[in-house]
């Protein structure tokens, strides 16, 4: 077993008849320890289950959703496992790394830096898609049937994944994504230091610019809520409503009156997500 794919228990909890356990293993995408969590039903003591991946936003850890969301109840009733892996590389102690909540630690934005001193460590893309599923396929009861959901910087790479892998993932979902990343603040900067100063590298990690150029015709289920303090300077629902629109690629935009970018907001709506791709992930 190599060194990647040994997994060491950090903890484990009992929740709706499954368990909601945490793991440590070294990465080697992105040359350090990490952390992810892993619900298992308890459908999963005796077959093997579909998979629901949750990415999350700018700041949070595999801890957020997994205690806030709500989502173990309805995952143990339908037989779905979901796993949430971190949002940056950690311990790696990079210049400027700790500096702002919205680049480096907790802010991988799931893209491979290609940019000094980020591209040793920061490959969140390759590490969500390619090493992680590794790992979990190999030590957990999943059948290989996958849906993704992610809020904020996590929504974004929920799409970006989907977009960029037709046909992997049976469903995508997000809660208020960054959907056009290139194109504000919290993207522009990231995108710059992680992936450097040409734009034209940064579309290859952007839902609108990946619609555009017809990448997936995956359909697209997405919750907005419409008193998000980020919604006009940052999410910009409007520019994936707007692209979709024009190249006919399905989406299912929902703002939601009332709702903010908390965890209130997806703990009120997650059901509808879950039973969303559990129409996707038990399709015969």
């Amino acid at each position: 077993m190599t060194m990647t794919e040994q997994i060491e228990l950090v903890s484990a909890n009992k929740s709706f008849g499954g368990w909601h356990k945490r793991y440590r293993h070294r990465s080697r995408a992105l040359d350090c320890e990490m952390v992810f969590a892993i619900y298992l039903p308890p459908q999963a003591e005796t077959e093997r289950v579909p998979l629901f991946w949750w990415l999350s936003g700018l700041t949070c850890t595999d801890e957020n959703f997994m205690q806030k969301a709500g989502a173990q109840r309805l995952a143990a009733e339908l037989g779905i496992a979901i796993v949430c892996p971190d949002t940056s590389p950690r311990g790696t102690d990079l210049p400027g790394e700790h500096d702002s909540y919205d680049l480096g630690s907790g802010a991988g934005f799931y893209v491979n830096a290609s940019r000094e001193p980020w591209k040793k460590h920061y490959r969140m893309y390759d590490y969500v898609t390619e090493e992680l599923p590794s790992v979990v396929r190999q030590h957990f009861p999943v059948n290989g049937r996958e849906a993704i959901s992610g809020h904020s910087m996590g929504g974004h790479g929920a799409l970006i994944m989907a977009l960029r892998r037709p046909g992997h993932y049976c469903s995508v979902s997000a809660f208020a994504p960054i959907v056009n990343p290139s194109q504000c603040p919290w993207g522009r900067k990231a995108f710059h230091e992680y992936l450097g100063d040409d734009p034209g590298s940064w579309t290859q990690y952007d839902a609108c610019e990946l619609v555009a150029k017809g990448a997936s015709s995956q359909p697209l289920f997405i919750d907005q809520g419409e008193e998000d303090d980020f919604l006009v300077e940052q999410l910009k629902p409007e520019r994936l409503e707007a692209v979709c629109n024009t190249h006919d690629h399905p989406l299912t935009l929902r703002r939601q009156p009332g709702y903010d970018h908390s965890y209130y907001f997806i703990a009120s709506f997650i059901e509808d997500h879950l039973r969303y791709h559990a129409e996707y992930l038990f399709k015969r």
